[in-house]
Formats: structure tokens, sequence, C-alpha cells
């Protein structure tokens, strides 16, 4: 009889035996905290992310394993489960293995046929990074789940943890996008974001990962934002895509951190911890950790040991090294504005 059920098995899921799936991380360059009332913003794929691989075999107590791996390739979370209705198996299960399982509870609610055969399916992940980076390991997670159940990964998102979405935009694009919620929908499209000067543009861990959470409730406090803020932000988002020059850039995301400074009635980070940089520095994402932007007209030994002697650590990357590029997607004669037109908010 085991015999039958193996070879069934072997009919029906030949084209299964071993799936993959694969998310980008991302970095916000433009919108951060106004993104999730529907500014326009910027958002940078990046060449680091995170896979999720699922095997299965024939099984008459069909079990979920799941097993993640860190970016040295160490298991840092493990967990299994039954299948109809996703009850975690261990004793105790952990903040993490609950969060797994209402992920697992809402794809069956969007696809009712997910996991229902007699096998047992054994995932594993693993990422590219170490998670307290910020660069979207709960995003990728997200995403290649989705990915996997055939769901759409916005509405597992918006089911579960919540957010704006840009990070699952970001972990299934092959470069720079213009994010936007419209009506609460998400809306995204490839651009050609590829300055001239992006030699000369770095991402600098802070050291320490910022509570995203903490972040929204931090803005949310601040209550509802206007539609003027809204165009003050996708205008600066347009001009930033559009800058020409290093000059022109620092000017704007000079202009861009003292607009969300003043709003959140926080102290830019340049002000606070590098007050003697020659460069200009723009926060990414929730303020007061992951990943920052530093610009430098400078040679890359010299702007790599300024940040190392001030932060104790060697997490700097160039545009080209941490950035998933594309080739350009529009010709050079088209005006970014065709991108932009009826994006600003009236």
């Amino acid at each position: 009889m085991i015999n039958d059920m193996e070879t069934e098995f072997s009919k029906r899921n030949s084209a299964k035996k071993s799936q993959k799936f694969y998310g980008n991380g991302k970095l916000l360059l433009t919108g951060e905290y106004f993104v999730l009332d529907g500014a326009l913003s910027l958002a940078l794929p990046t060449k680091l992310g995170q896979n999720l691989t699922v095997s299965y075999r024939p099984s008459f107590n069909p079990t979920l394993i799941w097993k993640s791996y860190n970016e040295k390739g160490e298991l840092w979370f493990e967990s299994e489960y039954e299948f109809w209705h996703f009850r975690c198996l261990k004793e105790s299960p952990c903040p993490r293995a609950i969060l797994l399982q209402n992920l697992l509870l809402q794809v069956r609610k969007e696809n009712n046929h997910f996991l229902r055969e007699n096998v047992d399916v054994e995932v594993t992940t693993q990422i590219d990074f170490p998670l307290n980076w910020g660069l979207g390991s709960s995003s990728t997670h997200i995403f290649n789940i989705a990915q996997w159940a055939y769901v759409s990964p916005f509405k597992l998102l918006f089911g579960t943890v919540g957010g704006s979405g840009y990070d699952i935009a970001c972990a299934q694009a092959d470069g720079p996008i213009l994010y936007q919620l419209q009506d609460k929908m998400p809306s995204w499209s490839l651009t050609d974001f590829c300055p001239s000067f992006k030699d000369s543009l770095y991402f600098v861990f802070l050291g320490k990962k910022k509570d995203s959470v903490q972040g929204i409730k931090e803005f949310r406090a601040k209550g509802k934002v206007s539609r003027d803020d809204l165009n003050v932000v996708a205008a600066l988002t347009s001009a930033i895509m559009k800058s020409e020059t290093l000059e022109e850039f620092e000017e704007l995301i000079k202009e861009h951190e003292d607009f969300v400074a003043n709003y959140m009635d926080i102290c830019p980070v340049r002000k606070k911890l590098f007050p003697d940089y020659w460069g200009e520095i723009k926060s990414l994402g929730a303020w007061g950790g992951d990943f920052i932007l530093a610009t430098s007209d400078r040679p890359v030994t010299q702007t790599k040991d300024y940040f190392k002697s001030k932060l104790g650590h060697e997490t700097i990357f160039s545009y080209k090294e941490i950035i998933l590029e594309r080739s350009p997607l529009l010709s050079k004669s088209q005006d970014i504005d065709d991108l932009t037109n009826g994006r600003v908010l009236q």
C-alpha cells in the first residue's frame, strides 16, 4: 500500500518534489513614514535577499517542518505544524512560531487547497543578511510564502502584519521602483533611476535595528497627514529622481531630511551622529536605526574609514555593492514626469 501511495504521489507531484523561491531585500530612498498614507516613494531592491526551499515526501500523518538559517548557515528558528489547523506541535511556541502559524492560516483563507495532500513538507529558508539589518527579513519571508502558496503577497501582508507594501514590491522587482498606495491599493512601476553619480553614494548600517512598529506608532501620533505634506514628498521624490549632479542630489535629500525631521520632531542623523561629515546624510525607513544613505566626493577608503571610526564596524556598502540594478527602462529622452503624472494628490 505504501508503494501505491508513493506511485500516486509521484504522478501528482512530480513537478514539485522540490521548489525554490526568492525575494529581494529593500531600501526606501524617499517617502519614509509617508508611504503608509499614499506618498509617492522611491524604493531600491537589494542584491541581498532570502530564499525558501520546499521538499515533499509521502506520509500518512502529514507534518510541516520549518527550519530557518541565518546568513552564516546557522539554524536560528525551527518549528513543526500539523496541516489541518496549522497547530504548532511543539510545546510553548515562541512568538516567531505563532506569527508563522498566523501567516499559514491566512494563506489557507486565500487558497483553500494549500497543503491538503498526504505529504510531509519540509521548508528551509536561508537569508543573505543579518536579521538586525532591516533589509526585509519579514517582507521576503512573506513574499516567498505567497509565491509558494499561489496567493497575493500584498493580501498576505495586509491580512497579517500590515504595512505599506513597498517592501513586497521590492521583493519581486528587478530594479528601482516608484511605489504608492492609491485608495489603499498598491501601485508600483519600475523606473530607470540610475544616477551618474552613484559611485558617490554609500549605504551605512548604524549598528542597531529600529523597531518599525514603534516608528509607525510615533508617526501615527502626529495625526492625519495632509495632502499638502503628501504632495511635498511626491515632489521631492520626483526631483530626486531627476537629479543630474551630486550637488543637486545632496540639496534635495537634505530638504527631504529636514522635512521629515520637522514633521516627526526628530533630530536628523547627520546633526546627531556625524556633525563633521563632509557629505550629506539621509535616514532611510524608520529613523533611528537600520541604514542611512551617505554621499561622498572623496575616495572610497577615506569614506569607509570615516564611518568605521564613528561606528566601530565596516558594514558600509557602495551603491553597486548592494543595490539591484537593471538595464534602463526608459530612454534618456523620455521625461520622468511621465512616470509621476497623476500621482501628486490634488
